[in-house]
């Protein structure tokens, strides 16, 4: 049985071309685009580290270089810093341990299902985290990551995870969604169906699938095999809703906010919220805004 196996593999699917972002993602990987003083993939990494994840895998594609480099060693910028006594907290963060950080390449954009399924020989017979980096998930004060709860209820029910969040019922045509079974604690559901992108009115609840997953290996067989679903790609919420009922399947509530940093809105909603959090500019910031709002 895999559903004992402890979770330390980790899939970042990182190819897109991040067309809502051009010009500036042109030549920099929208992954690479900062929030505050921190990339996002950045942020996906910690959190995978604070949930015991080991192993970070990269499915990327053309002009994604900087992503990897920026987990790599420095040696002019640190030596250079170090030289001036400046402290080098601020890069010690990005380095990862070395073969801790894998590439491989999504060579053709066919969808969310592909790029994972690229994954497997890495992936190999072993569960593992998904991370969609665009999506900035932030835990209330107080409590942990997003991760890091997934992995706490993956410890108590095994088999496969996703992390959902409630909207309201008018927007759930633009997500995927579950249909919600038995309650089995506080902030942990059953799933007995996935939807992606349903009409309002076939929508089975409201909670919608939040860019994180833990998953069983048996998905990437799933994946194998699967034709295109909606828009014309190969969807993750497909394969996932095949394995329902073959394998345990449950949705962690995520005690927290998210942040959709694949839209403009969003991206600026995240680095103005995160700015107004920060001890050293946070007051700056809030009489900023309130200048600019007068």
């Amino acid at each position: 049985m895999t559903t004992n196996k402890p979770v330390k593999k980790a899939v970042f699917p990182v190819a897109g071309l991040g067309t809502r972002f051009l010009p500036a993602t042109k030549a920099i990987p929208k992954e690479m685009l900062a929030v505050v003083d921190r990339p996002l993939i950045q942020y996906a990494v910690d959190e995978a580290r604070e949930a015991g994840i080991e192993q970070m895998i990269f499915v990327t594609g053309r002009g994604k270089t900087a992503i990897v480099e920026h987990f790599d060693i420095a040696y002019e910028l640190e030596a250079t810093m170090a030289a001036r006594g400046k402290a080098l907290d601020a890069i010690d963060c990005a380095r990862a341990t070395p073969g801790n950080i894998i590439t491989v390449r999504q060579q053709v954009p066919l969808g969310l299902g592909h790029a994972i399924w690229c994954a497997r020989a890495i992936v190999g017979n072993e569960p593992f985290a998904i991370f969609l980096p665009d999506e900035l998930m932030v835990a209330h004060p107080g409590s942990t990551g997003c991760m890091k709860q997934m992995v706490e209820a993956y410890g108590e029910v095994g088999g496969n995870l996703i992390s959902v969040l409630e909207v309201p019922r008018d927007e759930v045509s633009s997500y995927g969604v579950i249909a919600p079974g038995r309650e089995v604690a506080e902030s942990l559901t059953e799933v007995t169906g996935l939807v992606e992108k349903p009409p309002v009115a076939d929508a089975p609840s409201n909670k919608i699938i939040s860019g994180r997953y833990i998953l069983q290996p048996e998905v990437m067989r799933v994946l194998e095999g699967q034709g295109k679903g909606a828009g014309g790609e190969i969807q993750l919420t497909d394969a996932m809703a095949r394995m329902i009922g073959s394998q345990p399947f449950h949705a962690v509530t995520f005690q927290g906010r998210r942040y959709d940093c694949g839209s403009k809105l969003g991206f600026v909603e995240a680095t103005l919220a995160l700015a107004l959090e920060r001890p050293d500019m946070g007051a700056e910031v809030r009489a900023m805004a309130a200048r600019l709002l007068a």
